[in-house]
């Protein structure tokens, strides 16, 4: 379980026993805003709150009732081998419970809360209760070959079978003797069955090199011939390393990613460090990029002072290959990660809106990066986070800094609100990316920093779901800020999207010291298309203070919009319709006028419903 978990605090009374769990877990705690005295962070929906960890991925300890939790995480259940552990503990502490089963470590973080409490742990896992062990989840470490065979291993044994160890025994319980189930514990590369269940320490390391854009497929061919040769198993491979300046090599990369385990770089001189314990020191690779060898120097310093060179380089005219063997399985790894930069889209600001990703990648961050205000949004999700806020009016210095502080290895989130790519910090990133370093791009490090970029809803949609089906045919947008856009392009952009009759929705209306471009474009728009075409104003879209009113064209005054005012214009054949919930603006697609026309045409569109051809 790599993910700290967080403990829910819901009540003064389970307040106590929420911060011994603290303490002996070394983890947040979360409490109920005025419920709650002393906190990490606060929130004001426990169920909302639930429900965004659980899909962030975080384990999540919650001292309540289990019913407020199941209810929390019951839309979300889907697959119990990637969801993170729920477990419920009474406010008194007498009592912890597993709610989702014994995955995911659950089982052994509910024993681990008891043990501190001097509770009861409510296992219910037919495994755990008889035998004290979950064969699908060795420990940390080590890396069962054949999973799938381990729940039928295991009826073996509750209907009366034994066990034989072969190797080094993983699990520290008292298992029935016998010859049913054979537990297998080597490097070899060997293969189990639904009566042997093979688990590999994870004692080596892979050292990699290869030329610029080799060929994944003939380095991962060059490990595949590696590991048979040697007869070593791909699941006793605890890491992939190689220096850093091939910390964004696709073929390096996919090799990680096949093998399942991390990549970790080393600089040059942390690997020159290793030139002693090389096998085959090279004097023309210290040339070309600073160390006597990459592969066998990045596979010694990932395993360690007290690790041996087991497989010396092997090689092909583009790659090259090492392993290193520590004594004992490797679950501290040295060097850095090859650094990430999520580019997210947290919504308008309400949590609901978020999407699950954006919160996961926001969960696995250790630094947030952006306007401040968008990262309070986040509420609780940024507690206990290294966090830099940048004020508006300092984008590229707050691109920079992230894509900087991700090529130090860290794992950067830059927080953006709506979508990240509309109107937000993501072509800024790029941008950077694609400068040159002379040119006020950025280091040659950060271009070789992992981008993600992740979607979220933007204000366009958020206006739009609140106001009906505005966007039900074509529609545009466009900033109506000329402190990055020319006045003039802006014009032209207005004066076409009249023309082609588009909903509009106008970002950034106005400013302190802007006032004047919306009125223009409210006089161009009455050129093409009537004066009571609808306008909806919606400000601070997902807040508290969320304000939704509709307006006719010619009536829309500048005064009532501000900065955080989305405003959504519609086409000469949008409507505004006096329904039981109130005003709902919609923009008809013209299904009727097919439905009437021609139906052979209408068969061939694939966004019309086949029942409404029949």
């Amino acid at each position: 379980m790599a993910v700290k978990p967080v403990i829910l605090a819901l009540s003064k009374s389970g307040e106590p026993t929420a911060h011994a769990i603290a303490k002996a877990l070394n983890c947040a705690v979360h409490g109920r805003e005025g419920r709650v005295q002393s906190a990490d962070a606060f929130f004001t929906n426990a169920l909302d709150h639930t429900r965004d960890l659980f899909a962030a991925g975080t384990p999540i300890i919650g001292v309540c009732a289990s019913g407020i939790l199941i209810r929390g995480v019951a839309s979300l259940l889907n697959d119990k081998t990637t969801e993170p552990p729920v477990v419920s503990v009474s406010d008194d502490g007498k009592v912890v419970v597993p709610l989702l089963g014994g995955h995911r470590g659950a089982n052994r973080l509910a024993k681990q809360i008891a043990d501190a409490l001097d509770a009861t742990a409510a296992v219910t896992t037919a495994g755990d209760v008889a035998l004290g062990v979950a064969l699908d989840e060795p420990p940390l470490g080590y890396r069962l070959q054949n999973p799938q065979d381990a729940k039928p291993a295991m009826a073996n044994l509750l209907s009366g079978g034994g066990v034989t160890w072969n190797g080094t025994p993983v699990f520290d319980a008292d298992l029935p003797n016998g010859k049913d189930i054979e537990l297998c514990v080597t490097e070899a590369d060997e293969t189990g069955n639904e009566t042997r269940l093979v688990y590999h320490p994870q004692s080596f390391a892979l050292g990699l090199g290869c030329a610029r854009n080799a060929s994944p497929e003939d380095l991962w061919q060059l490990v595949e011939d590696t590991l048979q040769t040697n007869n070593i198993a791909k699941g006793a491979i605890a890491c992939v390393a190689s220096i850093d300046l091939k910390a964004d090599e696709p073929a390096i990369i996919q090799a990680a990613q096949r093998l399942g385990v991390p990549l970790r770089v080393f600089t040059a001189a942390e690997l020159e460090s290793e030139a002693p314990r090389l096998a085959n020191p090279s004097d023309v690779v210290f040339a070309e990029v600073g160390c006597h060898g990459v592969s066998e120097g990045a596979a010694l310093a990932a395993a360690g002072t007290d690790a041996t060179l087991t497989v010396e380089k092997s090689k092909t005219a583009t790659a090259t290959c090492a392993i290193a063997r520590a004594p004992e399985p490797i679950i501290d790894f040295a060097g850095r990660s090859r650094g990430r930069l999520s580019v997210v889209g947290i919504g308008p600001g309400q949590a609901a809106w978020r999407t699950p990703e954006v919160s996961r990648l926001v969960a696995d961050a250790e630094e947030l990066v952006g306007y401040g205000l968008y990262i309070d949004l986040l509420g609780p999700l940024a507690a206990g986070k290294t966090r830099s806020d940048f004020p508006l009016g300092g984008e590229e210095a707050r691109c920079r800094y992230a894509l900087e502080q991700a090529a130090l290895g860290k794992n950067v989130a830059l927080v953006c609100s709506g979508d990240a790519g509309i109107y937000a910090m993501g072509a800024l990133v790029f941008e950077l990316l694609d400068r040159a370093e002379d040119e006020e791009g950025v280091s040659d490090a950060a271009r070789r920093v992992e981008v993600i970029c992740s979607p979220g809803v933007s204000a366009l949609q958020g206006a739009a779901a609140r106001a009906g089906a505005p966007l039900g045919h074509d529609f545009c947008t466009i900033s109506l800020s000329d402190l990055l856009t020319p006045r003039d392009d802006i014009i032209r952009r207005l004066n076409a999207a009249a023309q082609g009759d588009f909903v509009i929705a106008f970002y950034n209306p106005v400013s302190k010291t802007r006032r004047t471009l919306l009125a223009e474009a409210r006089d161009i728009l009455l050129q093409h298309r009537p004066a009571d075409t609808p306008v909806m104003l919606a400000s601070n879209l997902g807040r508290p203070t969320e304000l939704v009113r509709y307006r006719r064209l010619d009536k829309l005054e500048v005064d009532e919009v501000d900065m955080l005012t989305v405003v959504l214009i519609g086409s000469s054949n949008s409507r505004l319709a006096q329904l039981g919930e109130g005003p709902r603006m919609f923009t008809p697609r013209g299904y009727a006028r097919k439905i009437d026309g021609d139906l052979t045409a209408k068969r061939d569109d694939p966004y019309i419903p086949e029942e409404a051809t029949q």
